[in-house]
């Protein structure tokens, strides 16, 4: 597999999807991709940046998101989870640091409690 970049608040977003989005193309896109790194456990860039997902959101403008709250949310999950922008880890290894340290301390709502799909999460 080639390099997979993944933006820190997409750890969130993976963990709480249930098939909803922007758009079918976005849904189906977001599928394959949790599918992908549940099923390969892929090594990962950090990157605050657009990556795989960001490909098909209506906010990606020409490679570049158009939304000022993903910056704050990424450097939010980066912060807490004692990372930096273009870390490499493996999927699960940081699946786990996003439920340990921001889901296990009761603190998705100080990362992304203005998102508009909040109301999946539950527990916000």
């Amino acid at each position: 597999m080639s390099d997979f970049s993944l933006r820190p608040h997409h750890a969130l977003c993976i963990g709480f999807f249930q098939g909803k989005g922007y758009s079918g193309e976005f849904t189906e896109n977001m599928k394959y991709i949790v599918n992908l790194l549940e099923t390969e456990n892929p090594e990962v860039t950090v990157t605050a940046s657009t990556d795989r997902i960001c490909s098909k959101c209506p906010h990606n403008q020409n490679g570049v998101c158009t939304s000022d709250k993903v910056n704050t949310y990424d450097k939010k999950v980066l912060e807490l989870c004692g990372l930096e922008n273009g870390t490499h880890i493996k999927w699960e290894k940081l699946r786990s640091e996003v439920k340990l340290k921001i889901l296990g301390n009761g603190r998705l709502n100080e990362v992304c409690g203005d998102c508009k799909w909040q109301y999946i999460c539950g527990n916000l």
